[in-house]
């Protein structure tokens, strides 16, 4: 089991607050994390600022792009997986996008997933191309899923579709990957299916154990029924962790966190011991023991890679909850 730091690009009025961390800020936990044995980084996608944020923000947020900002860290961590989870596909324009993708490959010798999605926001996809208003946002990616596969490992490539739509071309860079992984995000029984039917791996976020293995029935039979071998496909679970010496820390941590002020605007009708038992639910929430027993419950239902977001509300506070998890859950899962 492979374990992923998300990092703090375009997760401020999400997860965090405002001008929470800069490039240099965001290098210096990508190295943290490399000294602490984790395997993989995880960038999350938005080009705008979501109506949500915006009306919780004074400030607003600062959404790094994530292909530069790999770019950025490539020769400063020479270890770690680079994992874009994910990119709003259909906010991408496919032959760039490829280009960028083969270039970030060549960068980091080899090290990307390349993690695409539908986009939480359909406002956002609206915003920037009011023309996509109405669009089939899965057909689309799943056109685009289609035509990477042809521009990352054809000398010439083509593709007429509804919405992708490129002749003949020739481009070059490759991907060092011959495959370059693709993951599939979603957790709708549509981007189950899909993933299922086309993906190197899915990612569902936000999810209990039993959630995901129940999820990931539906996954093996997509793919059985797609003619592949489920075994190809890596399940893959991205969790907001708030993390603490103690129960209570870890819940106090909760409760101040950005990531909780969002969750109250979102749900207004419920009451706070109602969202922090949600949170208890379908996410990482506890002390180092009892992150260990339930990333050990991943484990054994067949996780491949957890990406996790750690709850702060300052950089110092990340650090320690970074800590906690590297020095005192990762050893003794690794001994598993």
């Amino acid at each position: 089991m492979r374990f992923g730091l998300g990092i703090p690009t375009c997760r401020e009025g999400l997860a965090y607050p405002s001008a929470f961390a800069d490039l240099q800020a965001t290098a210096q936990l990508a190295q943290a994390a490399e000294r602490l044995g984790f395997d993989s980084l995880w960038a999350n996608d938005h080009l705008v600022t979501q109506q949500v944020v915006a009306d919780l923000l004074e400030t607003p947020p600062n959404f790094y792009e994530p292909v530069v900002v790999y770019a950025y860290l490539a020769a400063q961590v020479p270890r770690l997986q680079f994992v874009l989870a994910t990119l709003v596909a259909p906010l991408r324009e496919t032959v760039l996008l490829a280009k960028q993708i083969a270039t970030l490959d060549q960068a980091t010798q080899g090290r990307v997933v390349l993690g695409l999605g539908i986009g939480a926001y359909r406002e956002e996809l609206e915003a920037v191309t009011p023309r996509a208003t109405g669009v089939n946002r899965g057909r689309m990616l799943e056109e685009q899923v289609a035509a990477l596969r042809l521009l990352f490992s054809k000398p010439r490539a083509a593709y007429h579709g509804e919405y992708v739509e490129f002749s003949e071309l020739e481009t070059f860079p490759k991907p060092v990957q011959q495959p370059l992984l693709i993951y599939l995000g979603g957790n709708s029984a549509g981007a189950i299916t899909r993933a299922g039917a086309i993906a190197d791996g899915w990612i569902i976020a936000s999810a209990s154990p039993s959630r995901t293995e129940e999820a990931s029935q539906h996954l093996h039979a997509a793919a059985v029924a797609a003619g592949r071998d489920p075994q190809e496909i890596e399940l893959c679970v991205q969790s907001w962790v708030s993390i603490g010496e103690t129960e209570r820390a870890a819940r106090d941590r909760l409760l101040s966190s950005q990531h909780f002020k969002r969750l109250r605007r979102l749900y207004p009708e419920r009451e706070e011991a109602a969202l922090v038992d949600a949170f208890a639910r379908d996410e990482l929430l506890g002390t180092p023991e009892q992150i260990h027993e339930r990333v050990a419950a991943y484990r054994k239902i067949g996780v491949d890679h957890l990406g996790l977001i750690f709850l702060a509300n300052d950089l110092a506070e990340l650090q320690a909850g970074m800590d906690l998890f590297g020095e005192q859950v990762l050893p003794s899962l690794r001994a598993l």
